[in-house]
């Protein structure tokens, strides 16, 4: 029995609220890799806000590659892990940051982390080209 999610499987999980855990190459050292607040939609792609001036921000170039993995440590333990090019980096649009901040903080904290940002943001969008996919809700491990 195959553990791989569907089509449909894979977007929804993605969509739904994990916090992501990214990679940018970095010729000079490893690949950097942290965690980060992502959105999703299959019409759209996948999308980070970062600070241009940040790590992340001066490895992030249109056309390199960057991989996000998103997990639920809740039994079954299931994951999503992507990769693609990076399609656009353009300044973040009013609101953005404080769209992302509720979406993974709620309302009334997601006000309060945007209104102490400072600084300019960029909104990162990847276009995603491949997907490994495990769900162990699949399997009959008993």
């Amino acid at each position: 029995m195959s553990l791989a999610m569907t089509v449909t499987e894979r977007e929804t999980f993605l969509a739904d609220l994990h916090v992501g855990v990214i990679s940018f190459v970095d010729p000079a050292a490893g690949p950097l890799t942290a965690p980060i607040w992502y959105d999703y939609d299959p019409q759209v792609g996948l999308w980070v806000i970062i600070g241009p001036e940040s790590r992340k921000g001066q490895l992030a170039s249109v056309g390199s590659r960057i991989s996000l993995v998103a997990q639920s440590e809740a039994m079954p333990y299931k994951y999503v892990s992507v990769e693609g090019p990076i399609t656009s980096i353009e300044p973040s649009e009013e609101g953005a940051l404080l769209s992302m901040a509720t979406r993974y903080l709620g309302e009334e904290m997601g006000k309060g982390y945007a209104a102490q940002s400072t600084g300019d943001n960029v909104t990162v969008l990847m276009n995603v080209e491949r997907w490994l996919t495990v769900d162990y809700g699949k399997a009959n491990l008993g």
